[in-house]
């Protein structure tokens, strides 16, 4: 088991509940750490062995896309679409960072971080399936 460290990716996005965050939108950072078997992928150096990040990447960058109120709405559904596009991932944490919340004074960052874990055991190949006695 290994992991996979996301960290400190930048967007201007449109969240919040604020009029002027709506409007203007905000600078926010993302991190996003995941859990994965990588012991395959650590002898054959091939990419379908692991979790593409740039897959990962790609699904953040298009959720941070799509306005929402609260951040933890946002997180929920990043979370939501990496541990449905990505089996293989065993664990899965995001954090969002609203950089310089307006409203609030001084204050460098708001965050908000979710977690998720699979399954322990699950079994992801697909050409060793077999019936289940009683099961069509």
């Amino acid at each position: 088991m290994g992991r996979i460290f996301l960290e400190g990716m930048e967007f201007h996005a449109f969240h919040g509940c604020f009029p002027q965050e709506r409007e203007t939108g905000n600078r926010f950072v993302v991190d996003v750490e995941l859990e994965t078997g990588m012991e395959v992928a650590a002898e054959s150096d091939c990419l379908e062995d692991t979790v593409n990040y740039a897959e990962i990447y790609a699904l953040v960058l298009r959720e941070m896309a799509v306005p929402s109120n609260l951040l933890e709405h946002v997180c929920g559904r990043i979370l939501k679409q990496i541990m449905t596009a990505f089996p293989r991932i065993r664990r899965a944490e995001v954090k969002i960072a609203k950089m310089h919340p307006p409203e609030m004074g001084k204050l460098r960052n708001v965050a908000v971080s979710l977690h998720d874990v699979s399954i322990p055991g699950q079994s992801f190949c697909k050409k060793n399936v077999k019936n289940t006695p009683g099961k069509q």
